[in-house]
């Protein structure tokens, strides 16, 4: 017995398949397990948290909405709490005049520390079409400058997860003045309690195994094909059983 987990998008379907809980399947010899170390517990967390970041972007925001930099006047100095304040007083403010719009404000931001100790924030923020998005911004964070350039679905967003979830190694950490241990605060990622969460849409199967499709390979949905680059399959040595990833695009897509 095995289970599908698909994960869909406007922009394409994400699927894993995976052997359910303790089944294995007639047939398919079971490798031995090993106990994750730390490292590779905290490497597969960091793999979850890309995951769920780019999943949720892909359930929210479209191309050409708005990567946005926050930044402060040269020299200023804050702390993350009075960063986190400012910023909260910033997305309130944008909030009230989306809505007299009619549009609701999605953003997600991530708060990071510069080279020289300067802290900034990165959001990314729905676009309302037809409107000076990018000035509404900018009349609302009075604190110094700011930057936009706009989303594109360029391998699926997974760079842009990957950057909302990283966290600074000991160098890193090192030549920025901080602490040698990571602080909740630091790095991490915030979001409006609007925006869709993503859930998957789960298939189990009785009747075959899943030596086939590893076989063969997957095939894709009628209207989708697969990102050859996304294809991931292997065994896991946490559960000892095989396991497939990839991701089917949508073809012609209008978005």
């Amino acid at each position: 017995m095995y289970n599908v987990d698909i994960y869909p998008s406007p922009y394409d379907n994400e699927l894993e398949y995976k052997y359910a809980g303790r089944f294995g399947a007639k047939g398919e010899k079971r490798k031995k397990k090993k106990k994750p170390t730390p490292a590779q517990v905290a490497y597969q967390n960091w793999r979850h948290k890309i995951n769920l970041i780019r999943r949720t972007i892909k359930l929210n925001y479209y191309e050409h909405d708005l990567w946005v930099r926050l930044s402060y006047q040269r020299g200023e100095r804050k702390g993350m709490g009075e960063v986190k304040g400012d910023f909260k007083k910033f997305y309130e403010k944008l909030g009230r005049r989306y809505k007299k719009l009619g549009v609701e404000l999605k953003w997600i931001r991530v708060i990071e520390i510069g080279k020289r100790g300067g802290i900034h924030v990165h959001v990314l923020i729905n676009r309302i079409p037809g409107a000076d998005t990018d000035v509404m911004i900018a009349e609302c964070w009075p604190h110094g400058y700011t930057h936009y350039t706009n989303l594109h679905n360029s391998g699926g967003f997974q760079g842009l997860a990957e950057y909302m979830a990283k966290q600074p190694d000991e160098e890193e950490r090192e030549e920025k003045g901080l602490p040698p241990k990571l602080t909740k605060e630091e790095y991490s990622y915030s979001t409006s309690r609007n925006l869709i969460r993503p859930s998957p849409i789960r298939k189990t199967y009785y009747h075959w195994t899943m030596r086939r499709i590893l076989k063969d390979g997957p095939k894709p949905t009628p209207g989708y094909y697969i990102d050859k680059s996304t294809l991931e399959m292997g065994v896991n040595p946490y559960t000892g059983y095989p396991y497939l990833r990839y991701t089917e695009v949508k073809l012609n897509r209008r978005i």
